[in-house]
């Protein structure tokens, strides 16, 4: 992966950020960017017409194209976790999918946070599977669908009566599949995350990527929530919060010396982070103590450059305002309950002192 090439989107992804006057639409300029450059193939396996890059290439993009737009920064990880898990596929599942993606010619995202963090108190599954002839009878609502959309496959998950799951590459153009509008988010719009309702989908066996089994994203080894990915792309936030705090407080000295020591925090987490996925340290819960600290990082930082910006931040459109909007997605995506439960402690620590 060009690392020239990845600067470059990440400085045109800004320029498109600074010149829009509105959060709420399809990054549709952006992404075609990314298809210039040839984005789409970062990850996808050579012999399907991509870029094999490795896990510390991708989580290093992801900071770099985040510290330029969150918005399509997000809608990519979407599209690269979907792709990562078509990869464990059957290869005519992955042939069908894979070389389209790669050239851009075709959407993909996730569904699959009722399977890890969303609704996980529920009774009954969220997605139901009865199994039929030739494939699975699937019903039910598949919430927190990034791109909804746009998607011409949805990587998504269903359990069976007895408890095993799927992992279903869901043609968007089946019968049955209803596709909802981007929910009025408090930030993020533009990602077109909405829910898709599922009535009486008949899934052929040919489109299941695994299962059924218990646990099945445990089980094909796809990770989950908590992960590096989630948090490069909090750390990236913090670095355009950064970004910014470091243009509009020049020339004032009372910021010098906070700066520096942002500048020497943010290197060290970016170092850490790298050296996880990279697996040359691995204490545990390492995962869950970089999202907590990177997370916090990012709410720290926006809240400085709001308090930098004085009133201005606090106008709608001000970067500063949108920065801090922002911030607060990373307390609600792919964050389990022992991170959120860290993140709690922190603030009621930060009340307390």
């Amino acid at each position: 992966m060009n690392s020239a090439i990845v600067t470059g989107l990440r400085d045109a992804w800004r320029t498109l950020r600074e010149q829009a006057s509105d959060d709420a639409e399809w990054p549709e300029i952006a992404w075609q960017q990314l298809i210039g450059v040839g984005g789409c193939r970062w990850g996808i396996p050579r012999e399907h017409g991509g870029e094999e890059s490795t896990p510390a290439e991708l989580v290093g993009t992801a900071i770099e194209l985040t510290r330029g737009d969150l918005t399509p920064a997000f809608i990519w990880t979407q599209y690269l976790a979907a792709i990562q898990r078509l990869e464990k596929a059957p290869s005519a599942l992955q042939e069908k999918w894979l070389p389209q993606l790669a050239d851009g010619s075709a959407f993909a995202t996730v569904g699959i946070s009722h399977l890890t963090t969303s609704r996980q108190h529920w009774s009954t599954p969220t997605v139901l599977a009865v199994p039929e002839a030739d494939g699975y009878r699937v019903t039910g609502s598949i919430p927190w669908v990034t791109g909804v959309t746009q998607a011409d496959v949805i990587v998504t998950g269903a359990a069976l009566e007895d408890g095993r799951q799927l992992l279903i590459a869901l043609d968007t153009t089946l019968t049955g599949v209803e596709r909802g509008d981007g929910l009025p988010l408090l930030a993020l719009r533009g990602s077109m995350t909405g829910s898709v309702e599922l009535r009486d989908v008949i899934v052929p066996n040919t489109d299941i990527i695994s299962g059924p089994v218990e646990n099945v994203l445990k089980a094909i080894g796809s990770g989950g929530a908590g992960s590096f990915m989630t948090s490069a792309v909090a750390l990236g936030h913090a670095f355009a919060a950064f970004d910014q705090l470091d243009r509009i407080t020049a020339g004032r000295a009372e910021f010098d010396e906070l700066n520096a020591g942002w500048r020497v925090t943010l290197s060290a987490l970016y170092d850490e982070i790298l050296a996880a996925v990279e697996e040359t340290i691995s204490p545990p819960n390492l995962a869950e103590t970089l999202r907590v600290r990177s997370t916090t990082l990012a709410l720290q930082l926006s809240q400085s450059l709001l308090t930098a910006s004085k009133g201005a931040g606090f106008i709608s459109g001000h970067p500063a305002e949108r920065i801090a909007r922002e911030a607060l997605f990373f307390l609600v995506w792919s964050c389990p309950q022992a991170v959120a439960g860290e993140l709690l402690r922190g603030f009621g620590r930060s009340q307390c002192s």
